[in-house]
């Protein structure tokens, strides 16, 4: 579940598909980050404390920490407060477009560089940053780490193969 504004909302697990394509891209993401030791990666159930008086706690599906935002070697036994570089939602079953898209928006609102939205459906990935267009990428794309993981490629289909 995920704190908003002290508001606790019950999440249902999310399903299979759902949970393939984190995995998958979260091997993608740990293939490139771990090796050159760029940062971290988090998944869901990690939780970035974002606001308190009330409290926030959100829990994006993938999270990437740069080393300049935690140093290697940090141990953060509770809910980071660190907020992340790159922020991948998947949208599930129960979510909405509108939802999903006002999550991206939340996220570059309290200082993520980069949101991927992740939408199994229509299998496009939607590339959210500050000061941008939205961009929308499909099977034909490849999703770019841009600034946020310079030389990240993976393509697009790679992420929704069956």
């Amino acid at each position: 579940g995920e704190l908003v504004r002290g508001v606790f909302t019950e999440t249902m697990p999310a399903g299979h598909r759902h949970g393939k394509v984190v995995a998958r891209l979260t091997r993608r993401l740990g293939n490139f980050v771990e090796p050159q030791n760029l940062g971290e990666l988090t998944a869901s159930d990690a939780g970035v404390w974002l606001g308190r008086n009330p409290d926030t706690v959100r829990e994006p599906d993938i999270a990437y920490f740069s080393t300049q935002k935690i140093p290697p070697g940090t141990d953060i036994p509770g809910y980071s407060e660190v907020v992340p570089d790159l922020v991948v939602e998947v949208v599930s079953p129960s979510n909405t477009h509108r939802e999903v898209s006002d999550k991206a928006l939340m996220w570059l609102h309290f200082g993520v560089s980069l949101v991927w939205v992740v939408d199994s459906n229509r299998r496009v990935v939607e590339v959210h940053r500050e000061g941008h267009e939205v961009a929308t990428l499909n099977a034909n794309d490849a999703l770019d780490g841009l600034d946020v993981l310079p030389g990240f490629s993976c393509a697009v289909s790679d992420i929704f193969h069956v």
